[in-house]
């Protein structure tokens, strides 16, 4: 396998985003918030500041190395693009018997009514910077940090999932039909 002698990759920062570089810790600044992330587990991988540049950057370059150096880029970018626009991921509430009610109390989402069953169901909020809110049919999960947002909006997903049953039949459940920024 050939090595490349030097590989890097750079990610703009916008003017209205302060990106801060200590070692491996990256703290990205903007008008919706503050993220920071650290990247120490990341051997061999070398990041630092230019102007208005982030490089992630590492030498003898095998693929897997590459393919770190871009995943590392890749969270930078969505890090600048969380304090700037922020991220919102949209559940559509789907049920044909029993109708589902969907509440938010504090960190956890309970699902009420599920397939007619008496126990409610429970997901949690994960991240402290996730809000939740139904409007209707809606669950509408919003925040800066897109991995908190994703997982809140899969914690809800898998916690309406149907067991035993066939799904092509049994469409019962709150699924993930947008994802995009707030801004949109």
């Amino acid at each position: 396998m050939v090595k490349l002698v030097h590989y890097s990759e750079e990610v703009e920062v916008p003017e209205n985003v302060t990106l801060e570089v200590e070692g491996m810790k990256v703290k990205v600044s903007g008008p919706k918030g503050t993220l920071e992330r650290d990247f120490s587990h990341a051997r061999h991988v070398i990041i630092r500041k230019e102007d208005n540049k982030v490089i992630v950057e590492t030498y003898f370059a095998n693929r897997k190395r590459k393919a770190l150096v871009g995943s590392i880029a890749a969270h930078i970018r969505n890090m600048i693009t969380g304090v700037t626009k922020g991220y919102r991921y949209k559940l559509k509430i789907i049920y044909s018997h029993f109708p589902i009610s969907v509440k938010v109390q504090g960190k956890k989402i309970i699902i009420e009514n599920y397939l007619g069953e008496k126990a409610p169901r429970y997901a949690e909020v994960f991240g402290d910077d996730v809000t939740v809110r139904v409007e209707g049919e809606d669950v509408i999960v919003e925040g800066i940090n897109i991995e908190h947002v994703g997982q809140t909006a899969a914690n809800i997903e898998k916690a309406a999932r149907i067991k035993d049953y066939d799904p092509r039949v049994f469409m019962d459940g709150i699924y993930i039909y947008e994802k995009g920024t707030m801004e949109e």
